[in-house]
C-alpha cells in the first residue's frame, strides 16, 4: 500500500526550497556586448553546422508531452535551471510548428489529436482511431471498420518492425489509445462505460479490450503505463486491493497473458522492481501498469517514497531495450501524461515537474540510439492556456511572485485563463484578491490564479512545437497540420502506403 512519510516530505521540501531559491543570478561577462555577440555567431555556426540526415530511419520514438505548450516548456526551463537553460530536445536542430484544431473543434481534446498525429487523419472531438464521418458517441456508426484510422504503430509492424507504447497515463487513456483503439467516444475504457454511453459491449469493444483482443493490440512488444482497474472485475488489484471497473468478470490481463503463442515468454509485471528485473533476451512481450489509475506524479511518487512506481526514464529504458532486439527496427509511442492533467487542475509545479521528466527520458533515448538510424521526434497533442507574465527579475523563481499590481497586492508570475484556481485566489468576502504571501505555495498541489471560474482547466488553441532529431529530421521545419506528422515519420522510416524515402 501507498504510504505517506510526513518527515520525507518536509525534508525534502525544504531541500526544494532551498534549491529553487538559490537559482543564481548569470554571471557579470553576459552584461558585456561580447558575450551576446559570442552567443549569436556561435548559434550561427551550430546552424551552418547541421547536416540533411537522409539515411533510412531503422527506428522511430514519438514523444508526446501531453498539454505541454510553447508556454510549458518555457517555464519548465527556469523550473530546472533558469532562463537560459535547455530541455534536453531544445538542443535537437531541427523545430517546426503543427496545428493542432480537430475536424469539429477550435481547440483540440487528447483524442482528435492523437488520431491526428499517430493515424495521420484529423478527426472529430473527443473520437479515436475513425475518421471524420464518426461524429462523437454513434456507437453505431463506429462499427463501420472503413472508417477506421489505423496508426503508425500498426504501419511498422506491417512493415515487420516491433512497435510499443508507454505512457505514464493509463494505457487505456486518449493518447496511448489511439496507437490501437478505434471508437466514437474515449472514455470506453472498460465495458461498464461502453453500457453508461447505451451501447452493447458485446458489439462495441471497449478499449482495455481493443488493447488485449484487437488486431493492432495485439501485435504490440511492450505497452508500460498505468490504469489496471480497467482490466479487471471482481479481482482484488495486488496493490491496494480494490476491485476493478470491470462488470463482465473478465480479468484482461489474464486473457493476454493465455494469449501467448506455443514458447512465447509474456511478462505482466505492476511495480518497479518487477519491471528493472525483466530480462529482455529472455522476454518476447512485456505488459507493466503500475497503478491503478494513472501512474503518480513524479514529485507525489519523491515525497510520498512511492518507490515501487518507476519513472518515465525507466520505462523508456525498459522498452527501448526490449524493441532494440528487433533486426528492421521499431517504432515506440512515449507520452508524458501528467504534463496535462496537472495543467488541468492549475497546479503549475507539478506540471513544470513533469515536463522535466519527460525531457529527461528524451534525453536518456537519444544518448542511447544513434542519429545516424534512429528518428528522435518530440511534440505536444496541444496547448494549454497558462502563461507567465510581469516583469520579474531575471533569475527570480518562476513559481514565485512579483509585486507591481494596482491593488498592491502580490500575484504569481504564472496564472491560467481559467480553472479551479480562481476560486483559492478571490475572497469570498469582497470578491478582491487574496494575498498570495498568505499562501502555501510550496505545496506541490498549490492551485494557481485563474481569471475565470471553470471545474477544469482548458486547453488552448495555439499552434505546438516539434522538435527532431536524426533520419529526415529536416522533413519537420515549418508549420503544418498535425495529421501530416506520421506521415513524415512514415516517409523517414519506409513504412505505410504513402511515400517513402527509399522508393
Amino acid at each position: 500500500m501507498k504510504t505517506h512519510s510526513a518527515v520525507q516530505f518536509l525534508v525534502l521540501s525544504c531541500l526544494w526550497l532551498g534549491y529553487s531559491q538559490a537559482i543564481p543570478l548569470e554571471p557579470q561577462p553576459r552584461s558585456s556586448v561580447d558575450y551576446w555577440t559570442n552567443d549569436a555567431q556561435q548559434t550561427i555556426e551550430s546552424i551552418l553546422r547541421q547536416r540533411e540526415n537522409r539515411n533510412i530511419a531503422k527506428n522511430v520514438i514519438l514523444f508526446l508531452g501531453d498539454g505541454m505548450s510553447v508556454s510549458t516548456v518555457a517555464m519548465a526551463r527556469m523550473y530546472a535551471g533558469d532562463e537560459a537553460t535547455k530541455l534536453s530536445f531544445e538542443r535537437f536542430p531541427f523545430i517546426g510548428m503543427s496545428k493542432t484544431y480537430c475536424v469539429n473543434k477550435q481547440v483540440p481534446d487528447s483524442a482528435c489529436s492523437a488520431t491526428a498525429y499517430l493515424t495521420g487523419v484529423k478527426g472529430n472531438y473527443e473520437t479515436l482511431g475513425v475518421n471524420a464521418k464518426i461524429p462523437s458517441y454513434d456507437c453505431t456508426a463506429e462499427l463501420d471498420e472503413s472508417t477506421h484510422t489505423f496508426s503508425i504503430a500498426q504501419w511498422a509492424m506491417d512493415a515487420g518492425k516491433d512497435a510499443g507504447l508507454v505512457t505514464t497515463t493509463r494505457v487505456t487513456h486518449a493518447s496511448p489509445a489511439a496507437v490501437y483503439a478505434h471508437t466514437s467516444n474515449r472514455d470506453r475504457e472498460n465495458d461498464n462505460e461502453v453500457k453508461k454511453d447505451g451501447c452493447d459491449p458485446n458489439v462495441t469493444k471497449d478499449i482495455a479490450m481493443q488493447l488485449v483482443h484487437g488486431k493492432t493490440g495485439q501485435g504490440l512488444k511492450v505497452i508500460l503505463g498505468g490504469g489496471r482497474r480497467e482490466f479487471m472485475h471482481k479481482h482484488p488489484d495486488p496493490e491496494t486491493g480494490s476491485n476493478g471497473k470491470r462488470k463482465d468478470s473478465r480479468n484482461l490481463i489474464e486473457e493476454w497473458l493465455n494469449l501467448a503463442s506455443p514458447g512465447e515468454n509474456r511478462t505482466y509485471v505492476w511495480k518497479r522492481d518487477d519491471l528493472m528485473g525483466v530480462d529482455p533476451a529472455k522476454t518476447d512481450r512485456l505488459f507493466g501498469m503500475f497503478d491503478p489509475s494513472h501512474c503518480v506524479y513524479n514529485l507525489e511518487r519523491i515525497q510520498e517514497g512511492l518507490d515501487q512506481e518507476p519513472t518515465l526514464a525507466e520505462m523508456v529504458d525498459k522498452a527501448t531495450d526490449m524493441l532494440r532486439k528487433s533486426d528492421k527496427g521499431f517504432f515506440l509511442f512515449v507520452e508524458g501524461g501528467r504534463i496535462d492533467h496537472a495543467h488541468h487542475r492549475n497546479w503549475a509545479r507539478l506540471s513544470l515537474d513533469e515536463t522535466v521528466e519527460f525531457s529527461k527520458a528524451v534525453e536518456l533515448a537519444r544518448n542511447k540510439f544513434s542519429e545516424e538510424d534512429t528518428l528522435i521526434l518530440v511534440t505536444s497533442d496541444h496547448s494549454h492556456a497558462v502563461t507567465y507574465s510581469g516583469y520579474s527579475a531575471r533569475g527570480k523563481d518562476i513559481l514565485g511572485a512579483h509585486n507591481d499590481a494596482n491593488d498592491d497586492l502580490p500575484y504569481k508570475t504564472v496564472s491560467y485563463a481559467n480553472g479551479l484556481g480562481f476560486y483559492d485566489h478571490v475572497s469570498p468576502s469582497d470578491g478582491g484578491r487574496v494575498n498570495v504571501a498568505d499562501l502555501d505555495a510550496l505545496w506541490r498541489e498549490f492551485r494557481y490564479p485563474a481569471t475565470l471560474p471553470l471545474e477544469s482547466e482548458t486547453h488552448g488553441g495555439e499552434d505546438v512545437a516539434v522538435y527532431a532529431s536524426g533520419p529526415w529530421a529536416h522533413l519537420f521545419k515549418g508549420t503544418y497540420e498535425q495529421n501530416a506528422i506520421p506521415h513524415m515519420l512514415a516517409y523517414a522510416s519506409c513504412v505505410g502506403d504513402g511515400l517513402k524515402a527509399c522508393s
